[in-house]
């Protein structure tokens, strides 16, 4: 297979998505202001609090409550959010972001650099668990110069810092919640988001509407948006071929083919480097040997795992969890399935007779399964014995994710290469799921976050995604293009690649939508 490039990547994911990839939605005319947006996901809200949240409902629910210091265009670069201008010293570590005038919380209180302030210093607290603590930048100190600005120091000069600080739970709570207490904002939200909560049923649906007190006057142009949970994604297709609902934000390639077909939808799609991968505890018998970790990935077939994972919508991964679609992404040789050696891996390893293990996959999304199922059958030859064992999201987050030793993760692609690995693989990882620890990996990413000369940087990104490549801390076998689909009366609407990023604030509705109360 031929390789594809960044340019190439980017120019087929506008073509897809029908749209500029600008980050300004494109309209067939001025957007009419009202009207109920009915937006269906897959499972369930669990979590408000956006320091906290995990999953895409939630990123989708947040990002309507909430508002960060910038926010992520679909070209993977900063625009203001609650910062209207930003600026850095030479040596790139201090930065320095002056926010918007008149800014307020839900509330009514206002909100300042202090709550900013505040924000920041509970990220970056353990105790808070936020995801963002390892993808926000190396922030050494967080201040207020005066109500109006905020001065980040950081530990080393780091280029990124307006891109991660649009980081999901990166958003911006009242400084005086935090020092009330956080699980305040478990069944509240108190922010300065485009939307204000007016209902929150975790099973079921949120209800959100419009905040007159916005900073964007114009926007938002919808009246309310009701997010409503289908665990049953063929009846979330039905309901959007119906006109039941208007958007679904993500859709499994088993129901795209639906979508397509159907009167009155359109289909979404749009490359992405989002993937699933088989994560192994690195700390942990068998898979603290190197060896078993190769000897799995040799038997995989990479192409018929594209077809059968992502039945179609994707392309092969390699072991690294940057594709195409990422600015410092290292063009390896591609890995092909070998059982031989594999066997012969396995063998050095101390398993001649073949190796035993329980992979365990979450419901959500069916993919996992799939990649669970394919890979069992694809390692038998070599000698594998693999069990898939699989359970409801909900239990697979309580006791799976972060503890086990061999299942399999799902992810979004990251704004930034340093904020993949520093989510997920680097030592201090906030989602250190493989416990993979690889010090030569470390000095390489934090070496390379603070790197102001591209070339070096992008040589010492490459050395890390070679070190990945070879010591398969996880398998990544396939990226997945994003797909969705919405009703033909919903305009301003994009496909994000992020995965994680929805920009709802941007849609209308138009003439020919149902009318709702």
């Amino acid at each position: 297979m031929p390789s594809i490039h960044r340019r190439d990547f980017l120019a087929a994911s506008a073509a897809l998505s029908g749209l500029a990839m600008s980050g300004i939605p494109a309209f067939a005319q001025t957007p009419r202001r009202g009207g109920t947006l009915r937006v269906s996901v897959d499972q369930a809200v669990s979590k408000l609090n956006p320091l906290v949240t995990r999953v895409n409902p939630e990123y989708l629910v947040a990002e309507l409550l909430y508002s960060g210091l910038t926010r992520l265009k679909v070209d993977m670069s900063a625009e203001p959010d609650l910062a209207e201008s930003w600026t850095s010293s030479a040596d790139l570590t201090e930065w320095t972001f002056t926010l918007r005038k008149g800014l307020a919380f839900h509330d009514g209180s206002p909100c300042t650099a202090a709550d900013v302030v505040a924000t920041f210093e509970a990220i970056l607290d353990p105790k808070t668990a936020s995801p963002a603590r390892q993808n926000v930048g190396p922030i050494a100190k967080v201040s207020a110069k005066d109500d109006a600005t905020v001065v980040f120091n950081l530990s080393a000069p780091f280029a990124d810092l307006p891109v991660t600080l649009a980081y999901t739970n990166a958003k911006i709570v009242p400084a005086a919640v935090i020092k009330s207490g956080l699980e305040k904002l478990d069944r509240q939200a108190i922010g300065t988001g485009p939307f204000k909560l007016v209902s929150f049923e975790p099973e079921r649906q949120v209800v959100v509407a419009r905040n007159d007190a916005y900073y964007d006057k114009a926007r938002p142009y919808l009246d309310k948006i009701e997010v409503l949970v289908f665990p049953d994604v063929s009846a979330e297709a039905s309901a959007l071929i119906a006109g039941d609902t208007d958007l679904i934000s993500t859709t499994p390639p088993t129901e795209f083919g639906r979508l397509q077909k159907a009167s009155g939808v359109k289909a979404l799609r749009v490359p992405s480097g989002q993937f699933c991968n088989v994560n192994f505890g690195c700390d942990q018998k068998p898979f603290n040997d190197v060896r078993v970790r190769q000897a799995l990935a040799l038997t995989v077939d990479r192409a018929a795992m594209v077809d059968f994972v992502t039945e179609g919508f994707g392309s092969p991964g390699n072991d690294t969890p940057l594709n195409p679609a990422y600015r410092f992404y290292a063009d390896l040789p591609a890995k092909k399935a070998d059982i031989a050696k594999a066997k012969a891996l396995l063998a050095e390893a101390g398993y001649p007779k073949g190796l035993e293990a329980t992979l365990i996959a979450s419901d959500r999304p069916g993919q996992r399964a799939q990649l669970a199922v394919a890979l069992r059958e694809m390692a038998k030859p070599a000698g594998f014995d693999i069990k898939v064992e699989t359970m409801p999201h909900a239990t697979y987050l309580d006791q799976v994710w972060k503890k086990g030793s061999f299942y399999v993760g799902f992810y979004n692609m990251q704004a930034t290469a340093d904020a993949i690995f520093s989510l997920l693989y680097t030592s201090n990882a906030a989602w250190n799921e493989t416990r993979w620890n690889n010090t030569a990996f470390d000095k390489l990413v934090f070496e390379a976050r603070a790197t102001v000369d591209e070339t070096k940087r992008r040589a010492l990104y490459a050395q890390a995604q070679k070190l990945m490549y070879d010591e398969v801390p996880s398998i990544i076998p396939a990226f997945f293009d994003l797909l969705g689909g919405q009703r033909d009366w919903v305009e301003g609407y994009q496909l994000h690649p992020r995965g994680a990023v929805f920009r709802l604030d941007f849609v209308s509705l138009g003439a020919n939508a149902p009318k709702r109360g």
